[in-house]
C-alpha cells in the first residue's frame, strides 16, 4: 500500500484548532489525528472527504501519495 502524506497539522494549526477539536467535528479519536499527522495512518476516503470539507479545500491539498 503507498503511503499517503498530509499538511494537516498545517492547516489545523492555521484555523487555531486542537487535534481533540478535529476529532470531534469529524467524528474519529483524538488518537487518529495524531497519526494521521505524522504519515502513520492512511484516511478512509470518507473521513479525507469530511476533513477537507471542514478547511474548505479539495483533498488533493491536504492528502497526496508519497512519491
Amino acid at each position: 500500500m503507498s503511503k499517503i502524506e498530509t499538511v494537516l497539522k498545517t492547516y489545523r494549526e492555521t484555523k487555531g484548532m486542537t487535534q481533540k477539536e478535529l476529532a470531534e467535528q469529524v467524528g474519529v479519536r483524538r488518537e487518529t489525528i495524531v497519526h494521521l499527522e505524522n504519515n502513520k495512518y492512511n484516511p478512509s476516503l470518507e473521513l479525507a472527504l469530511e476533513i477537507a470539507r471542514l478547511f474548505e479545500v479539495n483533498v488533493e491539498q491536504l492528502f497526496w501519495l508519497k512519491s
